[in-house]
């Protein structure tokens, strides 16, 4: 009889135990859920954007890449290794120039337009050089891809034209939109080609070659009006101090 008394009080105290805990941690996730749901109402004057905090500057072993004082660089371009960007270029939104493998330049003036890649091979199967050289005043036009190609001072390169390794464009010439330039293949100075595979399509007269020069002047002017845009520092620091005057914590 007394062994049945003790069974009975033993499961009586257990119920009782576990009947305490739920109850505690029911209140418990009421309270969570009722924090959750309170909406929190953002500032007025709120930057409109996340802080993910996409790096733009990315050094890659001992290589950082170098951009010149008054070149312009995009918010949103990833510059990556062995890439310099010279005075007065600028290279545009969502750009991607990955210097991992080999060298990337950028000459004074020039400048590398929306959402192009640019990158370099190890070598080249053609024996050319197989870094990627964009000299002084060229343009080089928005989605083009550039792969290990040497382009020489005030040229033009089309939308959505692809270089290929060991490519080589020579001073004073136009590649239309829309063109590939195969592995090694040269376009003579002063000539326009087009095409896929590119080919020759024309001389250019005395005046468009005069424009070259004055294209990426006027991109250069544009750039400085972006440039000028963009504080040299964060402005995070602007919504800590709203934070701390709403939680009532001295700034």
């Amino acid at each position: 009889m007394a062994t049945t008394l003790a069974r009975i009080a033993r499961q009586s105290l257990t119920s009782a135990t576990n009947l305490s805990l739920n109850r505690h941690f029911l209140t418990e996730a009421a309270a969570a859920s009722t924090a959750s749901s309170k909406s929190i109402t953002p500032s007025v004057d709120r930057v409109k954007w996340d802080y993910r905090g996409q790096r733009q500057i990315i050094p890659l072993g001992q290589w950082l890449p170098k951009v010149a004082v008054d070149a312009y660089v995009a918010p949103n371009v990833v510059l990556a290794g062995q890439v310099t960007v010279y005075d007065g270029a600028s290279v545009w939104n969502g750009a991607v120039l990955r210097g991992d493998l080999n060298k990337i330049t950028v000459g004074f003036s020039s400048n590398v337009q929306e959402r192009c890649v640019v990158h370099a091979a190890w070598n080249s199967p053609t024996g050319l050089p197989a870094e990627t050289s964009i000299e002084r005043y060229v343009t080089i036009g928005a989605y083009s891809l550039l792969r290990s190609c040497s382009i020489e001072p005030e040229c033009i390169i089309g939308q959505h034209s692809i270089l290929m390794e060991g490519s080589l464009v020579e001073t004073h010439s136009i590649l239309e939109a829309g063109s590939v330039l195969p592995p090694g293949r040269r376009i003579p100075t002063g000539q326009l080609w087009a095409g896929n595979p590119a080919r020759f399509v024309r001389t250019l007269t005395h005046e468009e070659i005069l424009e070259i020069p004055k294209l990426a002047v006027a991109i250069n002017d544009l750039s400085k009006t972006h440039f000028s845009e963009f504080l040299p520092y964060s402005t995070v620091y602007l919504e800590v101090e709203k934070l701390k005057k709403k939680l009532g914590i001295s700034v």
